[in-house]
């Protein structure tokens, strides 16, 4: 295909389209954020579907889609079903490329309300930023899409020759889990030369990135018990092994002291990375001053290119519950991140064989609901990755960089493994203060601003790009 400018025709006319659009996108995005679309399990799930149905509003609003539906297909064969997607979809015409705009709906569950200086599900402004659960991750994503069509058909008008696909899935909090069957049943709508999978961050605030590295996940939750029933702890304690005593040094032999990974079978990934001293570490997770960071070598090395093991979570007697007793059976939640170069299948197996092989006092252990995802490297040798680069550069008025990721989006192994052909592109609105995941999530609304503007240069630059 013949080269692409270096500034995008029409550039200024989208720019104002963005800034004229931007408030409705943000009171779009905090519409999207008072419905609490959890997926977990224990949680309501007519509020994804609630969310599903708005997203295929904001999409059927854009007025550019041939088709927009929700759709919901069972995790497996004959197995329940999984959570509602929205896939809208728009032919290219005239020869031009068809991008894929991909960017999740559900959110991860509040957690402790009263960490949130806010509440959870009511969007709240604070200086330059939106708190709210999901005002991040993702459906800021979901808005970026939305915002950046929008722009389009105001410059372009309302008929554009690229082709659109918007896939907004419901359950990527949840371990995508019935996304297989969903790129195997529609497939064809999906395939697409482009895919943009809005669901990473950038450098900071002031720098784009694309991220073209990303670690894998394993995470299960792992039952540890000891006893047939409860003991009491004065008659027993001190001759029989309690569950919390036996997870708690099984859990200590996953770790050197150091802090690193002391699995035997999980590797790391070779590769440089950007300079990241600790100062910039401590400023952006909250460390305390009197706690030290933990494994070793570059910081950001730990963080994009090596494995690392976390406890999420644990069902054991609260404190307010705690009795007198030797609690017979706790259950942990292990996360474990994977390394570029290695399989999840192998970084599970490693993990097994460490567990079987370090179980103190006879204890019995089971393994039980996992969820995996493969890690993954971005190809950005293709004249996707330069023209998204570029226009990240021209929103943003800075250099784009290009940057690995800590965290895991297990399903771009799956869209790779379905289309080998498309190029795909990992961009999002996040910032290293956006805290997805945790309390106080939010967005910061220029950094949100200039994904929508560099998301619809994008857009512009494919609508004018001929076949070969």
């Amino acid at each position: 295909m013949p080269e692409q400018p270096t500034v995008t025709p029409a550039a200024d006319k989208l720019r104002e389209a963005v800034a004229a659009g931007f408030p409705t996108a943000v009171a779009d995005l905090s519409a999207l954020v008072r419905i609490p679309s959890v997926s977990w399990d224990g949680f309501d799930h007519a509020h994804v579907r609630a969310s599903a149905e708005a997203v295929a509003a904001l999409a059927e609003g854009t007025g550019v889609f041939d088709e927009v539906e929700i759709v919901q297909v069972p995790i497996a064969e004959g197995g329940p079903l999984g959570l509602p997607a929205v896939i809208a979809t728009r032919a290219a015409r005239n020869g031009r490329p068809t991008i894929l705009l991909y960017a999740h709906h559900d959110v991860q569950p509040p957690g402790d309300d009263d960490a949130w200086e806010s509440t959870p599900y009511e969007p709240t402004l604070r200086g330059e930023r939106l708190y709210g659960r999901g005002a991040a991750d993702d459906k800021a994503g979901v808005m970026a899409h939305i915002g950046a069509i929008r722009a389009l058909v105001d410059v372009e008008g309302g008929d554009p020759d690229v082709g659109l696909v918007l896939f907004a899935e419901g359950e990527e909090e949840f371990g995508s889990r019935s996304l297989p069957e969903i790129l195997r049943r529609y497939r064809d709508k999906l395939a697409a030369d482009v895919m943009v999978v809005a669901d990473s961050g950038n450098w900071d605030l002031e720098t784009p990135a694309l991220t073209i590295a990303l670690r894998g996940a394993v995470a299960f939750n792992l039952r540890v018990t000891t006893l047939e029933h409860a003991n009491h702890s004065g008659m027993m304690g001190g001759a029989v092994p309690d569950a919390p005593m036996a997870a708690i040094q099984l859990l200590n032999t996953l770790w050197n002291p150091d802090g690193s990974v002391a699995v035997k079978g999980l590797t790391s990934h070779a590769e440089s990375t950007p300079e990241y001293g600790e100062e910039k570490l401590r400023e952006e997770s909250g460390l305390l001053d009197s706690v030290t960071p933990i494994g070793s070598g570059e910081i950001l090395h730990r963080l994009w290119y090596q494995p690392a093991i976390t406890v999420t979570g644990m069902d054991i007697p609260s404190i307010k519950n705690a009795s007198n007793t030797l609690v017979p059976s706790v259950r942990v939640r292990l996360s474990s991140r994977v390394a570029p170069g290695q399989t999840w299948q192998e970084a599970l197996a490693a993990i097994e064989a460490h567990l079987h092989a370090n179980v103190p006092h006879g204890a019995r252990i089971e393994i039980e609901d996992l969820d995996h995802g493969n890690p993954f490297l971005v190809d950005t040798s293709g004249w996707a990755a330069a023209d998204a680069l570029g226009t990240m550069t021209e929103a943003f008025g800075k250099e784009a960089v290009e940057i690995g990721a800590g965290g895991s989006i297990p399903f771009i192994a799956d869209l790779v493994e379905m289309f080998p052909g498309a190029q795909i592109l990992i961009t999002g609105v996040e910032d290293p203060d956006s805290r997805p995941h945790s309390p106080n999530e939010s967005v910061h609304l220029p950094t949100f601003q200039r994904a929508i503007l560099a998301e619809a240069l994008l857009l512009a630059r494919l609508n004018a790009r001929s076949g070969e």
